[in-house]
């Protein structure tokens, strides 16, 4: 894990990070516990659906992207959670076996008005699979604090 602070997030920047693969194990698991649809839990239900086999939960998805955002992205010595995301999208269904990498984007970067000891990121987030086709995108904003060592203003 790299320590990154605000001045890190650079707008327009954008790397890579990952990847993580998907099993049918903890699709199913993860369907059976929190979105128990028959394409998420039963293989047999699942081929005969319009996806043709086991598809994770969307949700799982977004974890799995989380995942790879608090381990390679965000940074423990910075990071002071998120008031929330914009426009997420499950573009494309995740398979058993497919390998996710995450691409991000800072979007904008901006110090907070009332708390200049850190800012607001916003950072467009893909995940995408071995195919190199986009299956999640969403906007998300990040509160991180500054260096330590930096004049606030």
């Amino acid at each position: 894990m790299i320590e990154r602070y605000f001045a890190d997030y650079v707008p327009g920047t954008t790397s890579e990070h990952g990847p993580i693969q998907v099993t049918a194990s903890e699709v199913v698991e993860f369907g059976r516990r929190f979105d128990p649809q028959p394409f998420h839990v039963d293989a047999d239900a699942a081929a005969a659906s319009p996806f043709g086999g086991l598809i994770a939960s969307g949700w799982h998805t977004c974890a799995l992207m989380m995942r790879l955002l608090a381990e390679e992205y965000l940074s423990p010595v910075s990071s002071l959670g998120s008031p929330g995301v914009d426009q997420l999208r499950w573009i494309l269904p995740v398979r058993p076996g497919d390998e996710l990498t995450l691409r991000t984007t800072v979007e904008d970067a901006r110090i907070s008005q009332s708390k200049p000891d850190r800012g607001i990121v916003q950072t467009r987030i893909e995940l995408v699979n071995q195919a190199g086709d986009v299956v999640l995108r969403l906007l998300a904003t990040n509160l991180v604090r500054a260096r330590p060592d930096t004049p606030a203003g």
